[in-house]
């Protein structure tokens, strides 16, 4: 799935950014509806809660992601390197073979 999501187009950045506007979601509909208290305060409650239990999901997103984009720099860094060091191991073996 975290694949398929950076397949996508989604970064970790994205998903924080959801995971924060979550949180600041769920505030402002605590205090709306708190401030429209003639429906009682369990009403309140819920809609803060209900909208407050998407930020835990959208920021182990944004880690899973985090994860998979460190570890393609890894791979692309070691490939990479390994390019580097073939090239420079050939040009010491041609510089050091008898002409």
């Amino acid at each position: 799935m975290i694949k398929m999501m950076r397949e996508n187009g989604l970064t970790s950045q994205h998903m924080y950014l959801a995971g924060f506007a979550s949180v600041a979601l769920s505030a402002t509909t605590w205090l709306m509806s708190n401030l429209n208290q003639g429906r009682g305060m369990s009403r309140t409650d819920h809609w803060g809660i209900f909208m407050g239990e998407w930020a835990p999901t959208f920021f182990a997103l944004g880690i899973a992601l985090r994860l998979e984009e460190m570890q393609d720099g890894r791979h692309d860094m070691m490939g990479k390197s390994r390019e580097g060091m073939e090239r420079q191991m050939a040009g010491n073996a041609r510089m050091s073979s008898p002409a």
